[in-house]
């Protein structure tokens, strides 16, 4: 529970304000509009009633994104689907953190320097989770794994009579059995073994989506440990022509969310070098566009930027 924020001080604030309203008269803020029966976007406005006052009853899960964030676009959907799997066990709240910058100073306070980041809120206290994007076997684990350490410290609320989670039902939150293999070696922390497994998933059907965004998650996620991230943005901004130096500072700027940046550094690299060089960073662009859903607009705009360095 280290790193928890007391989130008392700002409901106390926001009931004073909701009282101000009333008896002046004022309109109050409208409520985030939902997006599915466990899953609420919240505003700065909303936070206080749909996550700190819900947080009583029920852990909220708090999804920090930004519409520029390519890898919040491979988390959200995952969270969404587990929030509506658990069924009431516990709920889902977005948060663009562009439009409300109140919300995204939570973030400052945790030392949090990008996104996608989820943090936990249970009983008014706002708990640093999850920095990153994930392939769900991952996400699902660590979700278990932070309802256990929470059970442990005897802080979680009980779940509201009559919404018992589907989590509780036997089976209803199994994987599904092609995933098993990867999902049990991100469990033991085995990259290398989750890779193999998505690759094997992918050599019977080439087409499956979330096992091409899992193998690459995976892949990003064994290149960049080894890496120093701030050595790496220094190494490529005094090696301009080191295409092996621009692709680690891109792999860096894909965990921190800088898409767009990671994507034209490598298109420099592709303009600028030749022979070996010049494929080697246009196939690591190649597999950074499967981190990301293919109809995405900044996958189209850099596909379109690579054909024309390339011919």
């Amino acid at each position: 529970m280290h790193g928890a924020i007391d989130l008392g001080a700002r409901q106390s604030a926001a009931r004073k304000q909701q009282e101000r309203r009333a008896q002046g008269g004022g309109a109050s803020a409208g409520a985030g509009a939902p997006a599915g029966q466990y899953v609420v976007d919240v505003t700065d406005e909303t936070f206080n009633t749909e996550v700190v006052e819900r947080s009583q009853s029920v852990p909220v899960l708090v999804d920090f994104w930004a519409e520029w964030c390519g890898p919040c676009k491979q988390l959200g959907p995952i969270l969404e689907k587990l929030a509506t799997e658990a069924a009431g066990k516990w709920v889902l709240a977005k948060v663009d953190i562009d439009a409300n910058p109140q919300l995204g100073a939570y973030m400052q306070q945790m030392g949090v320097r990008g996104i996608p980041f989820v943090a936990a809120v249970v009983a008014g206290q706002l708990l640093p989770f999850l920095n990153g994007a994930a392939p769900e076997p991952q996400v699902r684990q660590a979700i278990d794994q932070l309802f256990e350490a929470l059970r442990k410290e005897g802080i979680l609320p009980d779940a509201p009579e009559g919404e018992q989670p589907v989590a509780d039902e036997a089976g209803a939150l199994a994987p599904d059995p092609v995933y098993q293999r990867a999902e049990d070696a991100l469990q033991r922390g085995d990259l290398d073994g989750a890779k193999t497994a998505f690759e094997d998933i992918l050599a019977a059907d080439p087409r499956d989506a979330q096992a091409k965004q899992g193998l690459a998650l995976v892949e990003l996620s064994l290149r960049v440990r080894s890496l120093d991230a701030e050595g790496a943005i220094r190494d490529a901004g005094a090696k301009p022509g080191d295409v092996q130096a621009q692709i680690s500072a891109a792999d860096v700027e894909m965990v921190s969310g800088q898409m767009e940046q990671a994507f034209d550094r490598l298109l420099t690299a592709v303009r600028g070098s030749a022979g070996d060089d010049r494929d080697a960073a246009r196939k690591h662009l190649l597999s950074l566009f499967e981190l990301l859903p293919p109809d995405d607009p900044r996958v189209a705009k850099a596909r379109r930027s690579l054909q024309s360095a390339l011919f």
